[in-house]
């Protein structure tokens, strides 16, 4: 088990959404996001009380979460002094990189001379099979999305939260390294090897109860050519009864490729929903999740009110405004 607190470690990110890591365990979990560790540069912010690392030791925080998700997932050289320099002042270290903390010799060193431990949660933790496309029992609810980065995690969380508070019987299913920490448990998705990726989600999301939902975090972008194989494994393994589509407005090109224009809403779900119904012919799109982050009261609520008009379906913010108008349309499948 990972200790708590955290300091969320925020390096020198380079904005905001970089350290998505670090801002979705602020959100979802913030008993547990004690403070913030920013380096020279960095460009992010939670909000959190700045600590060195002899001030988050006495605030009795237990363990250095690395709340950055760079391009890569790699840790950079400039990070791994401070990283042995938590170890040896007593930090455990968590981290959702693709570059595992167990295969940095100096770090291994460090953690092991101070009695530490290092937690990779990247990591598969059982053999998953090769995905069968059998019918499952409940219900499964995906969120896709027209980028990487735009709210598919916060989608699912949000219809959870929801979800309960109506007493209806929810389960959000955790696909990657943000989601893991936040919740316990789940399927480093881009971490499982290529032929057993839709079977982790078809594992991920087994038999339950008819009236049981499965929400499921969803990854990458069908349209996005660095990422897009981990949104099919999570299409076809995750058999879906209904998708909702995520988009962030004021985007200009896809997260990390200039030259690539965001798809259009009902690009990726007229392709998404062809593809879902591949594993399930009675798949629907129940709705749009609009990320206005960025984005004045007055301009969200008019974007999402043409959003619906336009595309004939609800639309909301579920993190801003709530996710009723989701749960609405889910509930009545």
């Amino acid at each position: 088990m990972i200790q708590t607190p955290y300091l969320l470690f925020l390096g020198d990110a380079p904005d905001a959404l970089a350290a998505k890591v670090a801002q979705g365990i602020k959100d979802w979990r913030p008993d547990f996001a004690a403070a913030q560790f920013r380096m020279e540069g960095c460009k992010a912010d939670m909000g959190l009380t700045d600590m060195s690392l002899a001030e988050a030791k006495a605030a009795g925080i237990k363990t250095l979460v690395i709340g950055v998700a760079n391009r890569g997932g790699v840790i950079s050289p400039a990070w791994k002094k401070i990283l042995v320099e938590a170890l040896e002042q007593g930090f455990d270290i968590a981290s959702g990189l693709h570059n595992l903390l167990r295969d940095e010799p100096d770090l291994v060193a460090a953690a092991k001379a101070n009695g530490r431990t290092l937690h990779d949660v990247r990591v598969p933790s059982v053999q998953y099979p090769i995905a069968n496309g059998k019918k499952r029992i409940g219900k499964r609810m995906l969120a896709v999305g027209t980028d990487c980065s735009i709210g598919k995690m916060y989608t699912a969380l949000c219809v959870e939260k929801e979800m309960r508070a109506r007493g209806m019987a929810a389960d959000f299913r955790a696909t990657g390294q943000t989601g893991i920490l936040i919740t316990g448990g789940g399927v480093p998705l881009d971490a499982v090897i290529a032929d057993f990726m839709a079977g982790s989600i078809e594992y991920l999301t087994p038999d339950n109860d008819a009236d049981h939902w499965d929400l499921i975090e969803g990854q990458g972008s069908l349209y996005h050519v660095s990422y897009s194989g981990v949104t099919l494994a999570l299409i076809h393994g995750g058999q879906p009864d209904a998708l909702i589509v995520c988009h962030e407005p004021t985007r200009d090109h896809m997260r990390g490729l200039p030259e690539y224009k965001l798809p259009t809403i009902a690009a990726v779900r007229d392709t998404a929903l062809a593809l879902a119904r591949v594993a399930n012919p009675d798949c629907v799109v129940a709705g749009y999740s609009i990320n206005t982050q960025h984005m004045n009261e007055e301009d969200a609520k008019a974007y999402i009110a043409k959003v619906e008009a336009e595309l004939g379906l609800p639309a909301t913010d579920p993190y801003r405004f709530g996710a009723g108008k989701l749960v609405d349309a889910l509930a009545g499948l």
